[in-house]
């Protein structure tokens, strides 16, 4: 295996992320080997190809070994069950013996090279970025970002690298154990899917380095205290570092509001979110139903509730009644549970 592997996760609605990921990442480092851990199934008529992806090989939900799967799997909605598998993956990518394993979020586009990761990677066990390096000064901003990291994660979980040394081994190990049992997003109780544990990491492990660098993981939550310019020999620059990768959240929905909040005005950030756009469009998937996701309904083609899956994840009678949720018919959750939430 390559000294380093670097993976995401996803479903089939973002594999135009994935792409877009995976092409800008092998444009930097195409000595890393890149796979995708997937959380989802072709829907009938769906055509997919690995050998067509910029991806070295994929691992499925399915293949993580992961106990009662579709027990586990109907806890969580998408975007939960897409974290809560990321610490399985790590550890089954450094037991298979990757030295160095870097993950990145699918929104994510990388600009430059990220060598200093793979030499950071040689003196320390974890690296992490925090969302805010210095602190806002306007009362919006401090609410946006500071407060919302309080609620959220002091660090962001778009991106975490491992070394495969004793101390990333047991990182690794408590990461996978904490989000198979608790990858909920879950505010109110100190959870939001996997960030919230790592606010833990610099206390719990040895040799953990935060990384400071402007560079690294910029996005709307940080952009007030990152200037973007392009210098004359057309170089990305933030805060006067080069831009390493950035970190496209929710791009068309609130991430691109965020991002227009607080550009003030650049016109280089809009010229970064027209080029990555643009990009979306050349790698669209095609096929796929609108909203698509293998676990989003039951059996019969309902869509499972939220609070379907939250009452389920609650109750330990449910679970061993019902230890195949999606699956409808007579005496199945799916009934019982509309019965109880009408």
């Amino acid at each position: 295996m390559s000294e380093v592997c670097c993976f995401t996760s996803a479903t089939f609605a973002y594999l135009d992320r994935v792409r877009v990921l995976g092409q800008t990442l092998r444009q930097h480092h195409p000595d890393w080997v890149f796979c995708l851990c997937l959380s989802d199934q072709e829907p009938p008529g769906f055509v997919f190809d690995p050998s067509n992806e910029p991806l070295d090989y994929i691992v499925r939900v399915e293949d993580l070994g992961i106990r009662r799967l579709n027990s586990w799997i109907y806890e969580h909605d998408v975007v939960e069950l897409c974290t809560a598998v990321k610490g399985q993956m790590l550890v089954q990518l450094l037991e298979q013996g990757a030295k160095k394993v870097v993950y990145l979020d699918p929104d994510i586009a990388i600009l430059g090279s990220l060598a200093e990761i793979e030499h950071l990677l040689d003196r320390y066990n974890i690296l992490l970025t925090p969302h805010q390096l210095i602190p806002d000064t306007k009362r919006d901003a401090i609410i946006d970002n500071e407060i919302g990291s309080l609620a959220y994660g002091i660090y962001n979980l778009g991106f975490v690298a491992v070394a495969n040394r004793p101390e990333g081994m047991r990182f690794a190990y408590w990461w996978r154990d904490r989000l198979r049992d608790f990858c909920f997003d879950d505010v109110p109780r100190g959870l939001f899917t996997d960030q919230r544990w790592c606010d833990h990491v610099p206390s719990f492990f040895e040799d953990v380095h935060i990384m400071r660098d402007p560079g690294y993981n910029v996005a709307s939550w940080n952009l007030s205290q990152r200037p973007l310019t392009i210098n004359t020999a057309g170089e990305i620059l933030v805060a006067g570092r080069p831009l390493r990768f950035f970190h496209f959240t929710k791009i068309d929905w609130v991430g691109e509001t965020m991002l227009e909040r607080y550009s003030a005005g650049q016109i280089e950030v809009f010229e970064l979110i027209h080029w990555y756009k643009r990009l979306l469009k050349k790698h669209a998937v095609h096929g796929l139903p609108a909203q698509w996701w293998a676990y989003g309904h039951y059996s019969d083609g309902r869509p499972i509730p939220k609070e379907h899956r939250v009452a389920y994840r609650n109750r330990a009678d449910l679970k061993s009644r019902f230890p195949e949720p999606f699956v409808c018919g007579a005496n199945s959750l799916a009934d019982y549970l509309t019965a109880l939430m009408p």
